[in-house]
């Protein structure tokens, strides 16, 4: 799966709506900005699955 397959089920992910661009709002420090564009090809270790449902099942 390609890194740009997983930031779009990511928590962090969301569409800039001025570019309609998908986007990535992890708050990252220097080093940790830095080892993500680096390495942006490998597994993001920062990456949290975004499952809707869940947080519906929590409010009922």
């Amino acid at each position: 799966m390609s890194i740009d397959a997983l930031c779009e089920t990511c928590e962090f992910a969301r569409i800039d709506e001025e570019t309609g661009d998908l986007v990535c709002d992890a708050l990252l420090d220097e080093d940790e900005m830095v080892d993500f564009i680096t390495h942006g090809s490998q597994k993001c270790k920062f990456y949290r699955f975004y499952d809707e449902y869940k947080t519906v099942q929590k409010q009922n």
